[in-house]
């Protein structure tokens, strides 16, 4: 589902035209962009948490040059489900492949 595919299914189930809800889908994510970037998560009850996560300092390799390349220590924003909407997911029948044959 892509960004478009959203605005498309809230003007639907608001009745909002296209042009609003596609307004408001984008101060979402402009809110939670701009939350993150001031250190500051955010938490949806019942949906999802929006948080940084400290990642260490740490060596990579360049494989071209076979060179050794330190990584800085810094922060990556990252998505923590809730239980609530862990338990909807993990409820959903997976389909399973047949074999030919």
């Amino acid at each position: 589902m892509t960004k478009q595919d959203v605005i498309q299914r809230i003007s639907e189930r608001t009745g909002l035209d296209p042009m609003t809800s596609r307004l408001i889908v984008e101060s979402f994510f402009d809110v939670v962009k701009d939350a993150l970037v001031e250190g500051e998560p955010i938490y949806i009850r019942t949906f999802e948490s929006f948080i940084l996560k400290q990642r260490a300092q740490k060596t990579g390799r360049n494989i071209i040059q076979n060179t050794a390349v330190t990584i800085a220590a810094h922060k990556v924003p990252s998505f923590k489900p809730s239980s609530v909407f862990m338990n909807q997911v993990k409820a959903q029948l997976v389909p399973t492949k047949e074999k030919k044959g």
